[in-house]
Formats: C-alpha cells, sequence, structure tokens
C-alpha cells in the first residue's frame, strides 16, 4: 500500500504503525533494526497533516509539532 492510501484508511497511517510492531516483535524489540518501518510511519503522517492539515489527528500519528520536530531533527531524509 503507497503512502497516498495509508492516509485515508481508518485510521490514517495504521498499516505504518502495525509494521513497527511486527518488526519489533521479529527482531526481538531491538528498535534500531525498525528504523526503516519508522520511517515510513513519519513519511505517512507527514503526508497526512498536508492533506488534512495540522489540527487533524489520528491515533497512529504523533501530534504535528512533534513530527515538525522528529522530520527537522532527527529523521536524515525522507
Amino acid at each position: 500500500m503507497g503512502s497516498k492510501e495509508d492516509t485515508r484508511t481508518d485510521p490514517p497511517c495504521i498499516s505504518r504503525a502495525c509494521a513497527i510492531q511486527n518488526c519489533l516483535q521479529k527482531s526481538n524489540y531491538k528498535e534500531e533494526r525498525c528504523r526503516k518501518e519508522v520511517d515510513a510511519l513519519y513519511e505517512c503522517c507527514n503526508k497526512f497533516y498536508q492533506e488534512k492539515g495540522e489540527d487533524a489527528s489520528s491515533v497512529c500519528c504523533p501530534k504535528y509539532e512533534l513530527l515538525k520536530y522528529w522530520l527537522q531533527f532527527c529523521i536524515v531524509k525522507l
């Protein structure tokens, strides 16, 4: 599923959030092995906020301001 479709699911970005959980379970909860999945969730959430606005919400996404911080200072490049 592409990120555009992910933003239209209910809740938005659920498949990306589930991918993180699956990865963590498979990797014995070693977070560093799931960086790709976390980045994909943040990319999906970023697209979700671009489409719906900064005040939108999804249980799968961090608040917009936190996501913006992560994208600016913590994620190498999306």
